[in-house]
């Protein structure tokens, strides 16, 4: 029985030392694929800066990456990830039911989603009832929910142009089809009266109605890959594309975005709210990890810097739209501090 003990002891110790000499010594960061060029820039200047090493961030969608972030802790899990939405109750339940219970929220800024063409081409002008109209799985047209037939924007409304509806966008599993499909779909679906009130007798019809995309190839799922859809668009002046302002904001010798209810996607009309499809950016800390894997307590601070997400800092310059100044000093306390208390939002 005393060798037995012994021989326990000494697996014991064993697999401690083997643990612990896995621990990572560089931040892990996985997420959304509209904060993914915010987070790389960070983290290439928090490899610079600090005696850390540079995180591996990678880009798996904000749902994939919430997904993968909730697995668990310990050195074998992600630290932090992006996410052009906002954490879901479900998503949070999953991590409590997988030991994470302590996760801090980082709110880095605001975006917009774009609806884009190529130079090449007209500019389009749209409201928001046009752009559910088009992409919709059903529709209402004179009075009745039906199988959407519209095959040109023509057919939407006589007033847009004569070619085919052909929009490259994100799959289920980006932030940036979860925006769209609330602040751009949905926006335009609650035009009409009637669907309006179903959201009060019946939301989950109304949210299926509203939030569907067509499936019949109208709508080109391109996956997280918003570089994609630029390269695509360059290839095809006639398609439209879904991604974040910050890829227009790059890439504006190539591409213009949609003129969406009198308002083109601009940092000023962004920022200030005018835009209608405007969104919120964020990430989230495995509260567990900081202490454990070197660095994070810095990468926040590094994140949360003026130099970074301030007015004029380096992020700006990528196309992020900065939080006002009271907010970011809020969100900079409260990330710093490892706030749990956003938490009691979901309670």
């Amino acid at each position: 029985m005393k060798k037995l003990t012994k021989y326990l002891l000494t697996a014991t110790t064993i697999l401690l030392t083997a643990t612990v000499a896995q621990a990572r010594d560089q931040i892990r960061i996985v997420g959304s694929s509209t904060v993914y060029p915010f987070a790389t820039v960070v983290a290439e200047k928090f490899g610079i800066l600090t005696k850390f090493k540079t995180p591996v961030v990678e880009s798996t969608g904000s749902g994939g990456g919430l997904k993968i972030f909730c697995q668990g802790i310990g050195p074998s899990q992600v630290d932090i990830t992006n996410s052009s939405r906002r954490i879901k109750g479900r998503e949070i339940k999953k991590c409590a039911e997988n030991g994470i219970t302590d996760i801090t929220e980082v709110k880095i800024g605001y975006d917009g989603v774009v609806i884009a063409n190529s130079k090449n081409t007209e500019q389009m002008n749209l409201d928001r009832k046009h752009i559910w109209l088009a992409l919709g799985k059903n529709v209402m047209v004179d009075g009745e929910i039906i199988l959407n037939p519209h095959k040109t924007w023509k057919d939407v409304d006589p007033s847009l142009p004569n070619t085919k509806i052909e929009v490259l966008g994100p799959p289920p599993t980006s932030g940036t089809r979860d925006a769209f499909a609330e602040l751009a779909l949905e926006g335009g679906c609650k035009k009409f009266p009637s669907i309006k009130a179903m959201k009060k007798t019946d939301k989950k019809a109304f949210k299926k109605l509203c939030h569907t995309v067509r499936e019949d190839g109208v709508y080109i799922e391109a996956g997280e890959n918003d570089n994609l859809i630029i390269s695509k668009l360059e290839q095809n002046s006639k398609a439209l594309g879904v991604f974040g302002y910050s890829f227009l904001d790059q890439n504006k010798n190539k591409i213009q975005g949609s003129i969406v209810e009198d308002n083109t996607p601009t940092f000023e009309n962004i920022s200030s709210g005018k835009y209608p499809v405007s969104r919120s950016l964020y990430f989230y800390i495995k509260n567990a990890h900081v202490g454990k894997i070197p660095g994070i307590s810095e990468y926040i601070a590094e994140f949360t810097s003026e130099k970074s997400f301030g007015i004029g800092g380096y992020l700006q310059e990528k196309g992020l739209i900065p939080s006002p100044d009271a907010e970011r000093a809020e969100v900079r306390t409260n990330a710093l501090g490892l706030s749990l208390a956003w938490l009691a939002d979901f309670n």
